[in-house]
């Protein structure tokens, strides 16, 4: 018994959406000769951070407190130390993004904050994802019956599918820090515009087809 023929192929599909979420994070330091102020002043600047985060309402999607540090700066030659240096990071994911620049800028406009991003994403659950895959497949498909065709012949049947993998973009990011709330008469206005993500999703695949009519 002779095995049918079998063509292969490799289907894509590709998509540019918007994105769903925007990340960024916030970073509040302190330094002092005394430990004790340094943790103090490290506290109220967090403390007045949540309060703003908190104003903002189920505008923001999820926030996180990841990256705390405290740690002694010591003179050269010696152990002794001169200084501490506190510091502490917050991560934030918005979903609403008309305000987007106004929120960062604000934050980045109290005492010593620095704030970074954002960074576009989607969900990891998005729709997009299973939409591109199916694509991907129908793309499959089609090329193996337009090979199937030139051959004079039908695809039968599925013999193998694997998922060849996903790519994604590069995020940019953008930076603001600000040394104190008296640098000048309030932050300026920003408008951000969205990044489009990139969605792509390739297949292999193998198809078994008819007996092709060759001549």
């Amino acid at each position: 018994m002779v095995d049918a023929p079998v063509v292969t192929v490799r289907g894509e599909a590709y998509r540019e959406v918007p994105p769903e979420l925007a990340r960024f994070t916030v970073t509040a330091t302190a330094r002092d000769r005394d430990r004790e102020a340094t943790l103090t002043r490290l506290a109220e600047r967090a403390a007045a951070v949540r309060v703003l985060l908190d104003a903002e309402g189920p505008a923001i999607d999820r926030r996180e407190t990841g990256d705390l540090r405290v740690r002694p700066e010591t003179a050269r030659s010696s152990e002794r130390v001169v200084a501490w240096h506190g510091s502490v990071t917050t991560t934030v994911a918005v979903t609403d993004f008309t305000a987007l620049g106004e929120l960062m800028l604000r934050l980045a406009d109290q005492d010593q904050v620095e704030v970074a991003g954002p960074w576009w994403s989607l969900r990891p659950d998005s729709p997009v994802h299973r939409e591109v895959r199916h694509a991907a497949i129908a793309d499959a498909l089609a090329r193996a019956r337009e090979y199937a065709e030139a051959l004079g012949a039908r695809v039968t049947a599925l013999v193998e599918l694997a998922d060849a993998g996903v790519e994604r973009p590069m995020m940019a990011r953008m930076a603001y820090a600000a040394a104190g709330p008296g640098a000048g008469d309030g932050p300026p206005e920003l408008d951000l515009d969205p990044q489009q993500q990139t969605v792509q999703a390739a297949v292999q695949a193998r198809f078994a087809i008819s007996t092709p009519v060759l001549g």
